[in-house]
């Protein structure tokens, strides 16, 4: 079982065996380097007792290195062409499973429980995301909390290093906020676009997100602590105090009970969005939402 799909000429006779055209609109870039995939599978810290779902699995090259690493794969394809595709390129490994479905509609945690409860030892989610869904994809999998233990994705570059971006910088911002609320985000390795068919217009990362047992701060209303996240990176170069102002909805003296928050919580003012850590975002929310509740009724 060595036959590894992922080779330039290997996936271009399997393209060409069934007349496959790519479609930009499905951001479908397939890799065609063994050694990467290999390594995602590696850096995903999954073993022979894990289970592993994929997203995108295209003609099966990263679902071939999990099948041969992990317990058992469930793979989601949304592209009804590559079901034929991947029925023959995965033919000789019985721990695969395909579902024809989008991902973002499909209900992730009753497969869970069908394929994998009671059966694998932990769970993982490996992918090489498709660019255009890879936000949403992510932000599904941590908000439904589902059992999993990390997430391994490729993904653009430029967005795996919001998500691992720390306060100060300029790739900071309500996405690393989100991502490392649930999980330690870390960028695992660069992927160059010329190891891509066909190549995109840009390198890709693999980012490892290790998933949190809880939260890394503690809130009193989850869906309001990343409204006020939002609102403050509204307008990166506004304050804190402007941005809250002019984004959080309109109560009776909107202006000074968000001062009167951030006098409690410690944070002057005029400091950016950019500069506050997850913990003082914490402490914000938490003294806003008393405010936020009175100002409603």
């Amino acid at each position: 079982m060595n036959k590894d799909i992922a080779t330039p000429i290997k996936t271009r006779q399997i393209l060409e065996k069934y007349g496959f055209s790519f479609k930009k609109s499905l951001g479908q870039n397939f890799l065609i380097d063994t050694n990467i995939l290999r390594n995602i599978v590696h850096h995903s810290h999954v073993t022979e007792e894990s289970g592993a779902i994929e997203i995108g699995p295209g003609i099966g090259a990263l679902t071939e290195q999990l099948a041969k690493s992990c317990q058992k794969v469930v793979a989601f394809e949304i592209d009804q062409r590559l079901l034929p595709i991947l029925a023959d390129t995965l033919s000789e490994y019985d721990n695969v499973k395909v579902i024809h479905e989008d991902v973002l509609k499909a209900d992730v945690k009753s497969v869970i429980e069908e394929e994998f409860a009671g059966k694998v030892k932990d769970l993982h989610v490996v992918a090489n995301l498709p660019y255009y869904v890879t936000t949403p994809i992510i932000m599904k999998l941590l908000e439904e909390k589902l059992p999993l233990s990390g997430i391994t994705v490729m993904l653009q570059k430029e967005v795996a290093d919001r998500m691992a971006a720390k306060p100060g910088t300029k790739e900071y911002g309500s996405l690393s906020i989100a991502v490392q609320y649930y999980t330690e985000a870390s960028v695992a390795m660069i992927v160059p676009k010329t190891v891509f068919v066909p190549q995109p217009n840009v390198d890709s990362a693999v980012i490892h997100l290790a998933i949190r047992e809880k939260p890394a701060v503690d809130v009193i209303d989850e869906s309001f602590f990343f409204m006020v996240t939002r609102a403050s990176f509204a307008q990166r170069r506004k304050t804190i105090l402007n941005n809250l102002s002019s984004q959080l909805p309109d109560g009776k003296s909107k202006k000074e009970w968000i001062l009167k928050s951030l006098e409690e919580s410690g944070i002057e003012p005029g400091r950016r969005g950019e500069t506050l850590s997850l913990e003082e975002f914490a402490a914000l929310s938490n003294h806003l939402l008393p405010h936020f509740k009175q100002s409603e009724k």
